[in-house]
């Protein structure tokens, strides 16, 4: 029996441990790697602007914008034209949605050129939709697969470097599911496999909804189990885990639910869930809002960011309403708001980045007019 420190023979110094990465182009994943740390720059997070024109709708139709892809490109136009210094200095990467991929400025400049020159790095959203998973009570999957790799080719031909597929779950007495979450982890993980295969780095979005009235404690346990599913599935399809960024919503109580957790107590939880989970080899965890107000979603991030224990991974922001709401409300689709609805949407990106270094300075409320919304 060998002890530690015994030498090893010449011939077992010659065999080449056998990994699943064994097969990895080591191109490939220095440059999954290289995506993913040029995302993840401390201070930094990522703009979600991947809503759908069907998304938009309800969100234009409060405050008076016409649903129109006109509207829609002067939207995105207002929101990535505001002071490069500053926008570069807390946004490192913008969700796409496909229609915006393809979009181009009032100046005849495309969207991902415009980002590509402010240092931002373009992603897109890949998955089509969430639908009906047949055999269960009411819970969902998600399509895109089909033709997955073809479009994951064309996008990094067309200048995306990552991608973010989303499946959602729901909590009650009976959901979810084992089938539910095995069927989205498995979506999850070819997804995954699909687009490291064609050069973009995966952000992976389980995201464990929360409109019910369960307690803080139920959400944990929910968390565990969903991540520990999610994580197996994703070791059992050989994902290169250091080349994929992981986008889950903070353990939080229901909606409904009338007690109030502290920022702290929320740090502690989703804290403790991704310590019992989540791989050390994973670079980066980018939380979702999951409907938060905007001051809850950066003072609850700056609480995580600065919580004390061992924390492995990079952690930062990949919010869409909590930075973009406010600056929407001012804007309202008039040209003359421009100005005044970048400088709120700064003063939001802002915030944002002082919580993801858990160095958020005051309550966490802006004062730029418009911010805030509840």
């Amino acid at each position: 029996m060998k002890r530690i420190g015994d030498k090893c023979s010449c011939k077992e110094k010659l065999v080449s441990p056998v990994t699943k990465y064994a097969e990895l182009n080591p191109a490939l994943c220095a440059e999954l790697r290289k995506i993913a740390d040029t995302i993840l720059v401390p201070g930094k997070g990522l703009m979600a602007c991947d809503e759908s024109p069907t998304s938009l709708n309800s969100r234009f139709e409060e405050f008076g914008i016409e649903n129109t892809e006109t509207q829609r490109r002067d939207y995105r136009q207002m929101l990535f034209t505001a002071d490069e210094s500053q926008l570069t200095k807390y946004i490192s990467g913008v969700i796409l949605h496909p229609e915006t991929v393809y979009q181009k400025t009032t100046e005849g400049i495309s969207f991902v050129e415009l980002l590509q020159q402010k240092n931002i790095l373009p992603g897109v959203k890949v998955d089509t939709g969430l639908v009906d998973l047949f055999g269960t009570n009411d819970e969902k999957t998600t399509e895109g697969l089909d033709n997955l790799q073809e479009r994951c080719i064309q996008y990094k031909r067309d200048g995306c470097h990552f991608t973010k597929w989303r499946c959602t779950y729901t909590i009650s007495d009976n959901t979810p599911s084992q089938m539910a979450m095995n069927t989205n982890a498995n979506v999850l993980a070819r997804y995954a496999t699909i687009c490291q295969s064609a050069r973009l780095v995966p952000i992976i979005e389980p995201e464990i909804l929360n409109p019910g009235d369960y307690g803080i404690n139920k959400a944990l346990e929910v968390h565990e189990e969903v991540m520990s599913i999610l994580f197996r599935t994703l070791n059992e399809h050989h994902v290169y885990l250091e080349g994929a960024i992981l986008k889950p919503a903070m353990v939080l109580s229901g909606i409904k639910n009338t007690t109030n957790c502290t920022p702290q107590i929320v740090a502690e939880s989703t804290v403790t869930g991704l310590q019992r989970t989540v791989p050390p080899a994973v670079p980066g965890v980018v939380f979702l809002s999951g409907g938060q107000s905007d001051t809850e979603s950066v003072t609850n991030l700056n609480a995580i960011c600065s919580y004390e224990g061992k924390i492995p991974w990079k952690l930062t922001f990949c919010y869409g309403r909590a930075i973009q709401n406010a600056a929407m409300k001012v804007w309202q689709g008039q040209p003359g708001n421009v100005q005044e609805a970048q400088t709120v949407l700064l003063e939001r990106t802002r915030l944002c980045s002082e919580a993801a270094l858990g160095k958020l300075t005051g309550d966490g409320v802006c004062t730029k007019k418009g911010q805030n919304p509840q």
